[in-house]
C-alpha cells in the first residue's frame, strides 16, 4: 500500500518552479523517482532528495503541478513548505508578466504580515 500523498498547487510553469526551488536552496533532480515508505517510488518532474530516504516531488497534473511525497516520513511542515514555494513562485510569475507586458517595477515592499506589495508602471 502506497503512503504517497498529493497536494495540488497553483503552479503552471515548471521552469519557474525549478528556479524557485533552487533559489530556496534545494538541490533539484529532474525526471526521477520520488522515494517513500519501504522503497515505494513514484515519478516526478522535479525532485528534492532528502537524506532520510523520503523525497519531495512535483509532477504535472493537467495544467498544474502537484506536490507528491510520503509526508509521514518526509518530516516537513507541509503548509510552510507549500507557502514558501507558492509565495516565491507568485512573485517570480508576476515579475515575468510585468516584464513581458512592458511594465517596470516602481516600488516593492514586504509588509509586516509577509504580503508583498508591488507597484508597476509603464510609459504610454
Amino acid at each position: 500500500m502506497s503512503h504517497f500523498t498529493t497536494i495540488k498547487v497553483q503552479i503552471k510553469n515548471g521552469e519557474l518552479l525549478h528556479q524557485v526551488l533552487e533559489e530556496l536552496g534545494y538541490q533539484v533532480e529532474c525526471n526521477v523517482q520520488v522515494r517513500g515508505y519501504r522503497g515505494d517510488k513514484t515519478n516526478a518532474e522535479y525532485v528534492i532528495r532528502q537524506s532520510n530516504g523520503y523525497d519531495l516531488g512535483f509532477r504535472r497534473s493537467g495544467e498544474d503541478y502537484e506536490l507528491v511525497a510520503d509526508f509521514w516520513g518526509a518530516r516537513i511542515n507541509q503548509q510552510d513548505f507549500v507557502n514558501s514555494i507558492s509565495q516565491k513562485y507568485a512573485r517570480k510569475s508576476l515579475m515575468a508578466a510585468v516584464q513581458s507586458e512592458g511594465f517596470h517595477v516602481e516600488e516593492e515592499e514586504t509588509l509586516a504580515d509577509g504580503t508583498v506589495r508591488v507597484v508597476v508602471g509603464r510609459w504610454v
